[in-house]
């Protein structure tokens, strides 16, 4: 089994991780704060971007159905909401030791591939797109503030 190596470029909000939540209500330590929607004692539980995940899909997009044999199209409309809600979180640093973006776009660039950057086209898509308004509504639903004072381009890796 190989080990990817990916560059990732994404406009919205570095929230840390683990080692070092990087929002506001983080504690002393850097741990995450308690959060009404996430219990990371639970084991059989969502770990953090799945209950993440779920409370924006319940707040934003109104979608609260839960899967099972019976649900027929559950997936499609899973689906539909997720793009409702016009933002997502991805993964960097490694997949041992995650570290959390929630972002409005996300290119990710796999080792040995490459992607053209248009910077014009970087500078005018966030406002084109109304991305800091979704991206404001999610930190809204999920009751945290990023350290970082505005939704930016964040260019950072991924191994795992």
């Amino acid at each position: 089994m190989g080990r990817s190596t990916n560059a990732v470029l994404a406009y919205g909000y570095d929230l840390g991780g683990s080692d070092e939540w990087k929002i506001r209500e983080s504690g002393e330590y850097g741990e995450l704060p308690n959060l009404a929607w996430y219990d990371p004692e639970n084991e059989d539980g969502d770990d953090f971007l799945e209950a993440a995940e779920r409370r924006l899909l319940a707040e934003i997009a109104g979608f609260t159905e839960t899967w099972s044999g019976e649900n027929e199209g559950y997936f499609e409309r899973e689906r539909e909401a997720k793009d409702r809600l016009g933002v997502k979180f991805d993964i960097y640093c490694s997949g041992e030791y995650p570290m959390y973006l929630l972002a409005a776009h996300v290119t990710t660039v796999w080792r040995g591939d490459i992607q053209v950057i248009d910077p014009a086209r970087l500078a005018a898509d966030p406002a084109e797109h109304g991305w800091d308004d979704k991206l404001q509504a999610a930190l809204t639903a999920l009751g945290i503030t990023p350290t970082q004072d505005r939704a930016r381009w964040l260019l950072c890796s991924y191994w795992g």
